[in-house]
């Protein structure tokens, strides 16, 4: 079945007339004639793909050290840590990395490099970490996927009947595709569900589009050359490749379907695929070397933006317009990393000098009003609404039932696809005395010591989506456990992006909304001390003033001593 429509898509590509765009009539730089504009010892060869976002570069070594520098070559920060480090680096919009150590350890540092926490889970990873909308991340090793939280709690886990063939990619829906050497495109959602199709060959990229339904399609390019579309009848067939394709990705598109693909060839070609017309629109040559990209284990990278398209590896890297002229090309001898892109026109490569170059090649004024490479959280999982109000009736047995219920699912770490009903009803109970202002016989309201149970229990799932409406708890119920509750799972998710916990709590510190209950104060310290340290420099100047001003005679000796414990860990 799938084999005819490729022989039908053969046929009409090869009656077509595909045109050729000349291999380039811009710059064409070689390394003779390229200089760098910086280079840093960094005493140890890099690993994998460095991180360009916001102006700074976050660099993998190999010996166990992760460097940061500013896009201009100045030293930021220094992470060190014993035993080797995996190539893999991820970075989220709130400037934290994720790297993991080859015996398994996760570990997440703040945006200055200091380390959060870590956790094991039994073998390196095989990818790298990608992250979800909410700032939940996803990890693969050989034979087990993870969720968890960004502040390293655990959602789920699932064991992989077979190996990984092709790694996880985001699926544009808060989820990931990815391909099993079983022959098997595994559709996996943000809850942890699994859902399998088989693939009509050997697949060797997989390019999940931007769609309208619920299920995203996704662009399968198979070694053969052939291409199917999963999940979706709307395109036309699509032409079969001349080359077995190495790498592929489509244009970020906001306002719907995704149109054009770019892809990389084996044998350095580099193709702009129409989806809609179902024909490759231009091709062009990046003169990275075929015999460095026939390899099963090398890596390459793309990057597709309003800026251009980009075709990274180890052995070189090329920039094209979208319409096909070729900008520039650049062959590197003796990397050790892959090549990074920059939206502000540098090209970043580690030697296996143990030296870290930096080049230009485009003018940084052609950068577009949003960085392609920087992480922005696309959508949401629908996990902080607000309950309705409603005729609630919650009794003292269902409450211990449904408690234990979701405690040991959290203890456990298996929330997975129960996640959405859990945040639901702890925000039903949470919220009770707010929906029902007008308690009454009938109409009993929740306990107190309940309604700040599940406040607790929302900050173990730790979706910052929850941000709002815990904030909205803490404002406006009157009780100090609840709103102690609240700040506590504030601190317990870690990250407020945009600081809205962080001026929920100035405002009560500094007397818009007075509170004096010690053990609600207390709480408020540990949440601005967990913060601060999640977000650094971005909200840790704000923190620092409001625990030491915390930190008055006025207050308890509990809320001082706790304040002053929190300032300390900040130095």
């Amino acid at each position: 079945m799938c084999y005819q429509k490729y022989l039908l898509s053969f046929i009409m590509f090869t009656l077509s007339v595909v045109p050729l765009t000349p291999q380039s009539t811009g710059r064409n730089i070689a390394l003779p004639t390229a200089r760098p504009v910086w280079q840093v010892a960094l005493g140890a060869p890099a690993l994998g793909l460095p991180s360009v976002q916001d102006g700074a570069l976050v660099v993998v070594c190999n010996g166990g050290s992760v460097r940061a520098y500013t896009e201009d070559g100045k030293s930021l920060w220094t992470y060190t840590t014993p035993g080797r480090l995996t190539p893999y680096l991820s970075r989220t919009r709130e400037g934290m990395s994720y790297i993991c150590r080859t015996n398994g350890n996760l570990i997440a540092l703040n945006r200055v490099g200091r380390e959060l926490w870590r956790v094991n889970l039994g073998a390196p990873l095989v990818a790298r970490v990608l992250l979800g909308w909410d700032g939940r991340i996803f990890a693969a090793t050989a034979r087990k996927l993870f969720c968890y939280t960004s502040a390293g709690y655990p959602l789920w886990s699932k064991p992989l009947e077979s190996a990984i063939a092709i790694a996880p990619v985001s699926d544009k829906q808060g989820g990931f595709v990815m391909a099993l050497a079983n022959g098997e495109l595994l559709r996996v959602s943000a809850f942890g569900k699994l859902v399998s199709y088989k693939l009509c060959g050997e697949a060797a990229v997989l390019v999940p589009l931007s769609g309208n339904g619920e299920e995203a399609p996704v662009l399968i390019l198979y070694k053969s050359g052939a291409m199917e579309i999963n999940g979706s009848a709307a395109y036309p067939p699509l032409p079969v490749l001349p080359a077995p394709p190495k790498a592929a990705l489509d244009r970020q598109n906001t306002d719907g379907p995704s149109d054009k693909v770019a892809i990389t060839l084996v044998d350095g070609q580099v193709l702009l695929l129409s989806l809609i017309k179902g024909s490759i629109l231009w091709t062009g040559q990046s003169n990275i070397q075929p015999e460095e990209l026939v390899k099963d284990d090398t890596e390459l990278i793309m990057r597709y933006s309003e800026r251009g398209i980009y075709t990274l590896a180890m052995a070189g890297a090329a920039g094209f317009s979208e319409e096909g002229e070729r900008r520039w090309f650049f062959r590197l001898v003796g990397a050790s990393s892959l090549s990074a892109w920059s939206d502000n026109g540098l090209l970043f490569s580690g030697g296996k000098d143990w030296v870290f170059y930096a080049y230009r090649f485009e003018d940084a004024s052609l950068t577009p009003e949003v960085a392609s490479n920087t992480p922005v959280q696309q959508a949401s999982y629908n996990l902080g609404e607000f309950p309705p109000r409603g005729d609630y009736r919650f009794s003292d047995s269902e409450l211990k039932l449904r408690f234990s219920r979701i405690n040991e699912a959290i203890s456990k770490g298996q929330i997975g696809e129960d996640e959405k009903a859990f945040a639901r009803y702890l925000m039903e109970v949470a919220a009770s005395l707010r929906n029902n202002p007008r308690a009454s016989a009938s109409r009993p309201p929740v306990q107190v010591n309940h309604r700040a149970e599940a406040t607790q229990l929302l900050g173990s799932i730790g979706s910052v989506e929850l941000i709002p409406f815990l904030i909205d708890l803490f404002n406006n119920d009157p009780e100090p456990l609840v709103k102690a509750a609240a700040a506590e799972s504030i601190g317990r998710i870690g990250v407020d992006p945009d600081g809205l916990a962080m001026n929920a709590f100035s405002s009560t510190i500094l007397g818009l909304h007075t509170i004096r209950d010690t053990q609600a104060l207390t709480a408020i310290a540990g949440a601005i001390g967990s913060l601060c340290r999640f977000s650094g420099p971005i909200l840790s100047a704000t923190g620092t003033k409001l625990l030491v001003t915390l930190l008055a005679s006025t207050n308890p000796s509990a809320v001082r001593n706790r304040a002053r414990q929190e300032l300390d860990q900040l130095r």
